[in-house]
């Protein structure tokens, strides 16, 4: 008997995903799309499948505030073994180098200061950038030789939070770019040693945190309708973190017909690089205010 087919619906809103371990971000969207029947999504900055966490996955009209949440601010706990360097800077590759060398607290919390602020970090030769159009993961999958050059990238703060003898656990606030992995690297070839990261865990991302995350089980136990449309948070929750305007019925009508509006008011901003206009608590557009007129740049239906 053939399956019957899932009617897709026009769902709009977050979902913000405790990702579980061993599930690729591509294939969380796809779980979550299919649960909620969703015409719709994709998600806000991509996990590697042995990290788990904080995955925001926009359905519907969410996907036009996928950047916002993407560009935040992100914090990652992660605990690394000492005197093993992997392929992958993870436990999924193989071992590569090794070394005697493990670092005690005092030393660790030492060198924490030069990875602080803007500093420079080549990226994992297993990584997702583009070299001549190819994945740079997949040319090193293939055994070529994979060299990526130095980014800037921002720490915003780094912190020892368990040290062993073998293991040592951080955490870390940082802006988009940053990879884990190659921090890891990093902060053990400064301690004159290797080592590898074994566990990850992405902890907040934009506005979102672990105290507003849902995972898998919870959706699928959520009967199908109101009760599980009931976890999705409102598209507007994805632009939390930058300034909000708000229209009058006038000027919002002006807006979703992509127009610009003029802001009055004593307190109306007279610049802002980014902004969304909401009416009645509902995203309408995102965009940019010059000169005080708010210009959308993507409207929200």
């Amino acid at each position: 008997m053939n399956q019957i087919k899932r009617v897709k619906r026009d769902v709009s809103g977050w979902v913000v995903l405790d990702k579980p371990y061993d599930m690729t971000s591509t294939e969380a969207v796809g779980k979550v799309r299919w649960l909620f029947a969703a015409r719709k999504g994709g998600h806000a900055g991509t996990l590697d499948p042995l990290a788990t966490g904080i995955l925001p996955i926009a359905l519907g009209e969410a996907t036009k505030t996928v950047p916002q949440v993407q560009d935040g601010r992100k914090v990652y706990r992660f605990t690394v073994k000492w005197g093993e360097a992997t392929a992958t800077d993870d436990a999924e590759g193989a071992v590569t180098e090794t070394s005697p060398v493990r670092p005690d607290a005092a030393a660790v919390e030492a060198v924490l200061a030069r990875f602080t602020g803007t500093i420079e970090q080549v990226p994992p030769a297993f990584s997702a950038i583009k070299v001549d159009g190819e994945r740079a993961y997949d040319l090193a999958r293939a055994g070529e030789t994979v060299e990526l050059a130095a980014r800037q990238i921002t720490i915003e703060e780094l912190r020892l939070i368990e040290h062993g003898a073998d293991q040592s656990s951080f955490e870390v606030a940082c802006q988009k770019g940053t990879y884990v992995r190659a921090l890891a690297r990093d902060i053990a070839r400064s301690l004159g040693t290797v080592a590898h990261v074994i566990k990850l865990h992405r902890a907040a991302v934009g506005p979102f945190s672990d105290a507003d995350a849902v995972t898998i089980e919870a959706l699928e136990a959520a009967a199908e309708g109101e009760a599980r449309d009931a976890l999705l948070r409102p598209v507007w929750a994805g632009l939390a973190g930058i300034p909000e305007i708000r229209l009058d019925p006038h000027q919002a009508n002006a807006v979703r017909h992509g127009n610009p509006v003029l802001l009055t008011g004593a307190t109306a901003p007279v610049a802002l690089d980014e902004a969304w206009a909401s009416f009645k608590g509902v995203a309408v557009a995102t965009g940019h205010v010059e000169a005080g007129q708010f210009h959308p740049r993507r409207v929200i239906l």
